[in-house]
């Protein structure tokens, strides 16, 4: 028996239950007459028919549903490059940093950024009637159920759309659970993103989605690390080679340019071979990335996506760079392997380069030679004298004392010696500080204190100096401490500043720190003075070291102990430049010295930077006069000098010992004796002997009264540590000094 039709039972949904009434009681009332029981009634088969289909129908529905996909603009907020970039003051790359390492990905892509053979050609292999289907090529599908059950290798049926929608929701394509209801599921999602998105957006994210080759996800990365080229510039042949990768990005170059040629249609596909081989070689992820700055990078560049504008310029970066790199090389491993280089601008504190290493023979090459805290040697010397002079202790022309000097501290005795083991006598501040002599530096800093050069450094920013004064001790004025480069420019810069200092800037963003004093623009003049003149430096680097411009500049120089670090740091009124040389393992550096070593960069840097518009001597202080000088006894040549107003001398003389402090210079500080058993004991006495205007001082050895101090006596102290002190009448220790006999 036929039962009637159903579509007129449900073309208005609201007369459906009358209807169905209807039509049951009209059956009932013709099985009645056949005889039939009621349990068969046509009305139970029905609606067990259509419960059934209405069952099944939402079953399918549920177990096809696909996930919710976000739109196109969604899509793209949320894209997240792998890569953060550092632009420099002009907006040109400079470096990159690798920061996300799950995937290797690129800022997105837009279409009109491609070469329009790219997508031309991956639609053509993939897709070839993306434009027109609706998201289903329902022609492949068929095809592809064809070849299945004819038992031949079923061809793909999967759309761009479809494709789009699986890495818009992975769990549409999950490795190894692929099934016929996964399949539908992603089709379903193909119709719903074709309804939302154009085409263009489709295929534009399926070319930033799409993974080509290893870590490489989308077109930018597959451009920059298959071919060294950004998207915009690739060739045909270069779509064709991408197109081939796409079924397996893990295949041979022999499969790929095979791929490539048929995609091609190309008789001639010998080219492929090579292309192919060449483009799945050695990556280039770092084709179209300068590298100018991976140190500055790493500090700067630490969230996938962001772009970070420096204050660096490219060519003064490159123009650092090609310094170091020349230097090193002359050196040579063996001799040094690493260095660094810092340039300033004066005027905005701005950082122009920052080279924190070039790689070359570094055995440590991933550490920044830049921020990283190496001992400072002589570069401190000019704050010293700085604030000597500012304090009035001393001028420019005043006469130090370069000769041995033993000075007792609570770990022994410091005698401290000049770079080359030679003393030169009495010379002027200007000498000792030109000539970076050592002896004067410590007198310098007796008068100062070492507390107080300590707390003036920490405000000229060398903030590694954490430690007291006393820590130190008398070798903070050769530079004992540790510093960085970049404090090095900064505190140099503001001696250029005429005493003024601030932080200096590596971003365009961060805010511009105003000023503050940490030294007189009079003494900070001067000591600029002083570290310009050739003439000063003479006596210890020649007249015509690598210090030594075609115009005015001043610069310090300093090694470190044993040989470990070489520094030189200089300025004109533009530019401040800072250099490193030295091994970043701490070995020593073999025949490298501060002229040799750090100040060729310096003074090619400088030169470079000075090339259109030579440095000039800036313009002097007003509370600074001018005189023409001369030194008793032929010291040193008569010259013309500059000193503080009201402080100017025409004469400079050795002071006479009664202006002289008076002071213990035997026994030495810190001495030890032996006594010899088989010397009488009355011939293994000791001479006291004290310099200056002794009269009216006594000598105390421990707690016994020697005499007056001006007597010269002999003692023959016991065994043991002894304590010499010189009183004045008052009883004030004016000088004392610690020895032992043994």
């Amino acid at each position: 028996m036929k039962l009637p039709r159903l579509a007129p039972l449900i073309e208005r949904i609201d007369g459906f239950p009358d209807a169905i009434g209807r039509w049951a009681t009209r059956q009932r009332r013709a099985w009645r007459e056949r005889g039939l029981p009621g349990v068969l009634t046509p009305p139970r088969i029905v609606w067990s028919a259509l419960l059934a289909l209405i069952g099944g129908h939402i079953a399918i529905d549920w177990a096809t549903r696909p996930p919710p996909l976000p739109d196109y603009a969604a899509v793209r907020s949320a894209w997240q490059p792998s890569e953060a970039w550092l632009y420099d003051r002009h907006g040109r790359l400079i470096d990159s940093a690798r920061i996300d390492y799950q995937a290797r990905r690129l800022a997105w892509t837009r279409l009109q950024e491609i070469a329009p053979a790219v997508p031309e050609t991956i639609v053509a292999a993939e897709d070839r009637r993306f434009r027109s289907h609706g998201g289903i090529d329902w022609l492949a599908l068929a095809g592809a159920l064809r070849d299945r059950i004819e038992g031949k290798r079923a061809r793909g049926a999967s759309t761009l759309s479809m494709q789009v929608a699986a890495y818009l929701a992975p769990e549409l394509a999950r490795p190894g659970r692929r099934s016929s209801w996964d399949k539908l599921r992603q089709m379903r999602a193909a119709s719903a993103l074709e309804a939302r998105w154009t085409k263009d957006q489709i295929l534009e994210a399926y070319l930033n989605l799409a993974g080509f080759r290893g870590e490489a996800q989308g077109i930018g990365a597959a451009a920059l690390g298959l071919f060294g080229k950004t998207p915009a510039v690739l060739t045909h042949d270069d779509a064709l080679l991408l197109a081939a990768l796409l079924p397996n990005p893990q295949a041979g170059s022999a499969e790929v340019a095979r791929r490539a040629c048929a995609l091609g249609r190309d008789k001639d596909c010998s080219r492929f071979a090579g292309a192919a081989a060449s483009m799945l070689g050695p990556a280039r992820s770092l084709a179209l990335d300068p590298g100018l700055a991976p140190h500055l990078a790493a500090h700067l560049l630490d969230k996938p996506g962001v772009r970070v504008a420096a204050t660096l310029d490219a060519r003064i970066q490159r123009i650092a760079i090609a310094a170091l790199r020349r230097q090193l090389q002359g050196l040579g491993g063996t001799r040094a392997r690493d260095g660094a280089v810092v340039v300033a601008d004066n005027a905005t504190g701005e950082v122009l380069a920052y080279v924190g290493g070039i790689g070359g023979e570094s055995t440590a090459p991933a550490v920044d030679g830049a921020s990283a805290y190496r001992q400072a040697g002589s570069t401190l010397k000019p704050f010293l004298y700085a604030q000597a002079i500012e304090k009035g202790y001393l001028t420019a022309a005043s006469i130090l004392d370069d000769s041995p000097v033993q000075l007792d501290t609570a770990s022994g005795l410091y005698a401290p010696q000049n770079y080359d083991r030679a003393f030169k006598g009495p010379v002027s501040a200007r000498i000792a500080l030109g000539g970076s002599l050592n002896v004067p530096a410590v007198r310098t800093l007796l008068l100062t204190g070492v507390d107080a050069f300590r707390d003036r450094l920490w405000d000229t920013g060398y903030r590694g100096l954490v430690e007291d004064g006393q820590y130190y001790g008398y070798s903070l004025a050769l530079g004992s401490a540790e510093v960085t480069l970049v404090e090095q420019v900064a505190a140099f810069r503001s001696l250029a500043l005429g005493g003024r200092w601030a932080p200096l800037r590596v971003t365009k963003a961060s805010p511009a720190a105003a000023a503050r004093p940490v030294t007189t623009p009079e003494a900070a003049w001067i000591v600029a003075d002083m570290l310009a003149d050739p003439n000063a430096r003479a006596g210890t680097f020649g007249t015509d070291s690598a210090l030594r411009l075609p115009f005015w500049a001043a610069a310090k120089t300093g090694t470190s102990k044993a040989m470990r670090d070489n520094w030189c740091i200089g300025f004109s009124t533009r530019f401040t430049v800072g250099v490193w040389v030295g091994n970043l393992e701490g070995d020593p550096m073999r025949a490298v010295s501060g002229t040799s070593g750090a100040a060729p960069v310096w003074r090619d840097v400088m030169m470079a930077l000075h090339r259109d518009v030579p440095g000039r001597a800036p313009p002097r202080p007003a509370q600074i006069e001018e005189r023409a000088i001369r030194f008793a006894g032929g010291i040193e040549q008569p010259r013309r000098e500059y000193f503080l107003r009201g402080t100017a001398l025409r004469e400079i003389a050795a002071a006479p010992a009664a202006a002289r402090r008076p002071r213990i210079v035997n026994p030495v500080a810190g001495s030890v004796y032996a006594i010899d058993p088989d010397i009488p004991p009355d011939r293994q006495r000791l001479t006291v002997a004290v310099t200056g205007e002794a009269a009216g001082y006594r000598l105390l050895l421990d707690r016994r009264d020697l005499g007056p101090a001006s007597a010269t006596p002999l003692i023959q102290p016991p065994p043991g540590q002894h304590r010499l002190r010189l009183v004045d009448l008052g009883g004030r220790v004016v000088d004392q000094i610690l020895f032992t006999v043994r």
